[in-house]
């Protein structure tokens, strides 16, 4: 299967995260870079923010077993 391209508001829908700071991740360099999709358009390969929310879970789950 093909990867698949999500447009900002789907990534911000399914984050959870305001467009400020799926930007403010992204300078940080913790969140997915988007793909140049044409030269004022982007997009986020869908696996990776998969991805990316499965390790902000593990991360908490993590955490909770901690206290």
């Amino acid at each position: 299967m093909s990867p698949q391209i999500l447009r900002l508001p789907e990534v911000s829908r399914q984050t959870g995260l305001p467009r400020s700071s799926i930007y403010d991740l992204i300078a940080k360099n913790e969140f997915p870079s988007p793909v140049k999709l044409s030269p004022r358009s982007v997009g986020w390969v869908e696996s990776e923010i998969t991805t990316w929310i499965e390790d902000r879970i593990a991360v908490t789950r993590a955490g909770d077993r901690d206290e």
